[in-house]
């Protein structure tokens, strides 16, 4: 029996529905009974290791837990050698320790200007995404959307999630999922082990029951849909179960149609899985440096060939204010001043685009805290050297 067939039946045998699992290569532990507990609670634990896990996990995410492969195919997207950066080795290896960087990549005109590895991470290795993915997830809502799987981000979800019907989420529209924008009551504070996003898959859920699902249509409404942005990682799993409901098949046999294979992702990439075997589509992504950083030209050349045509200027356009001047948030991805935008996860993890300077700066890291504004701040303000360094 293959591992592919053996995790099927498994799941089968739970009563789990995950689509085609045969379409999907499965890596990492078996989901099974014996170690469904143990990912019910995979947020609080994640979020609360230590440097020395973070350290050790965040590159070998595939050997602790359950997930789906996202096959690369045979060609891969070019990335030639530019013209190094006129910034001092010395600086960049300061930055790097000061923020414990594993990873730096800076492309500009799809060329590399600079590349550097550390904490003994390098080419061939993956980096977990954590809240990267979601620019991920964002993008395959727009493939759906072009496939006509999804008609309009302005369908109520609960046309593709029923069980939300009568929940906090009546009337909200994919749109305000992928803003944000919901009103349903959530939070987001990575040190508390009782919030949301630590405790999202703790629940016990019957068979076939997705645990994203019986933990959302549980949240009360606090604000009018459409009214008022927050951050909430549980709302991009609901995306994901959107879009796999919506295509029938497993994100990440999606991501590998409409993504990895077509524009020419080097390196395999590892989802993870929930007790259900579905992808957790607001986190968990295990990708290289370098394809990082394809993915970060594709959005920012805007490529159509997967999505409706001016998909990633809407996407990337600021839809919603975040509270803080020059600063929005679009369909899952950041912006910022100057009209950059970009992709950010916990503990460092950083897609920023500028598309004036057709310029891509990838960081993957293992900060000391999930969050900081410490850290934020002096992550910008080394990447501001990097946009003056790649000149005008």
């Amino acid at each position: 029996m293959t591992r592919t067939t053996m995790v099927a039946a498994l799941l089968a045998l739970a009563g789990c529905t995950t689509g085609p699992t045969t379409q999907v290569e499965t890596a990492g532990p078996a989901v099974s009974a014996d170690n469904a507990a143990r990912l019910r609670q995979v947020g609080a634990e994640v979020l609360f290791w230590n440097q020395a896990q973070r350290d050790a996990n965040f590159p070998a995410m595939e050997t602790l837990f359950p997930g789906h492969v996202v096959k690369a195919g045979r060609r891969v997207h070019p990335l030639p050698d530019g013209t190094p950066l006129p910034i001092a080795a010395g600086e960049v290896d300061a930055f790097m320790a000061e923020q414990n960087v594993a990873g730096l990549l800076v492309l500009q005109d799809g060329k590399v200007r600079l590349e550097r590895y550390a904490r003994g991470f390098g080419p061939e290795g993956r980096w977990t995404s954590f809240s990267v993915a979601k620019s991920f997830t964002s993008t395959l809502v727009g493939a759906a959307l072009k496939d006509g799987k999804i008609r309009s981000l302005d369908d109520p979800i609960t046309s593709y999630v029923p069980e939300l019907a009568g929940s906090g989420y009546d009337g909200v529209t994919v749109r305000q999922l992928l803003t944000m924008t919901s009103g349903v009551r959530w939070n987001e504070d990575y040190t508390d082990p009782q919030s949301d996003v630590a405790r999202m898959f703790t629940m016990e859920v019957p068979a076939g029951a997705d645990p994203t699902v019986a933990y959302m249509r549980t949240l009360p409404r606090a604000d009018p849909p459409g009214s008022k942005w927050v951050y909430k990682t549980g709302e991009t799993n609901l995306i994901g179960v959107v879009v796999a409901r919506a295509v029938g098949k497993p994100l990440a046999t999606y991501l590998s149609e409409k993504l990895w294979v077509p524009f020419g992702m080097e390196r395999d990439a590892f989802w993870m899985v929930d007790q259900s075997g579905h992808e957790v589509s607001g986190c968990c992504l295990s990708v290289s440096l370098r394809d990082y950083g394809r993915m970060g030209l594709y959005a920012l050349k805007g490529d159509d060939r997967a999505v409706p045509a001016g998909w990633f200027s809407d996407a990337t356009a600021p839809h919603v204010g975040i509270g803080r001047p020059g600063y929005g948030y679009g369909y899952q991805w950041w912006t910022y001043p100057e009209g950059r935008f970009g992709a950010q996860g916990i503990f460092g993890q950083s897609i920023t685009i500028d598309p004036a300077r057709k310029l891509v700066i990838v960081q993957v890291s293992a900060w000391p805290r999930a969050t900081g504004n410490d850290l934020s701040a002096a992550r910008a303000a080394f990447q501001a050297k990097l946009i003056a360094a790649s000149g005008s």
